[in-house]
């Protein structure tokens, strides 16, 4: 199984380039097999974070779901992606 991971941020948020950093290392310890990712700036795809109900950024969706705002603490984030490949949601 494998997750898709999105990271919506905004070029003047302080706070975006640490949730990056949190999920590429969480990303790198699953394996691009299992985690795959992107980077969502809000001003170029503001339709699609709209959709998902981002109201401010940081943000973070798994599988097409916010799941969410702000930086979560890389435990958090690691065993939200863990739930995803289990078949549980978080």
């Amino acid at each position: 199984m494998t997750v898709t991971i999105e990271v919506f941020s905004a070029p003047a948020c302080g706070k975006c380039a640490q949730a990056k950093a949190r999920l590429r290392a969480v990303a790198e310890a699953f394996g691009a097999e299992r985690v795959q990712w992107r980077e969502v700036d809000v001003l170029d795809d503001l339709e699609r974070a709209v959709a998902l109900g981002v109201l401010s950024t940081p943000a973070i969706a798994i599988d097409g779901e916010l799941v969410f705002t702000g930086t979560p603490s890389e435990q958090a984030l690691r065993q939200a992606v863990e739930a995803r490949l289990q078949g549980d949601t978080p």
